[in-house]
């Protein structure tokens, strides 16, 4: 795949970047070098290998799942002007 002029400028105008032609000739050769790259990872064999989410091998750390009220409605609403029971109490906007 490669990029001409017309789909640099096509993107530039997408993105709502002002690209001058002098630019957009630039990026026309650096766009094509990416997706050359990118085409050369396609050609990497990766049967088999397992998905990594780092370098390094490490374990998740993972906490129980707990669901809780957090237990601070009363600070959560310790500001407000009106309250009811841990709720905010607001005027009436629609009648």
């Amino acid at each position: 795949m490669s990029v001409d002029l017309a789909t640099v400028k096509r993107v530039a105008k997408l993105a709502r970047i002002a690209v001058s032609e002098d630019e957009a000739n630039r990026m026309v050769g650096e766009l094509n070098g990416i997706l050359g790259f990118v085409e050369q990872l396609s050609e990497v064999n990766v049967d088999g290998v397992e998905a990594m989410t780092s370098v390094t091998p490490m374990a998740m750390k993972k906490r129980t799942d707990e669901v809780t009220d957090g237990n601070k409605a009363d600070d959560v609403v310790a500001n407000a002007p009106v309250t009811d029971h841990n709720f905010f109490l607001v005027p009436k906007v629609v009648e």
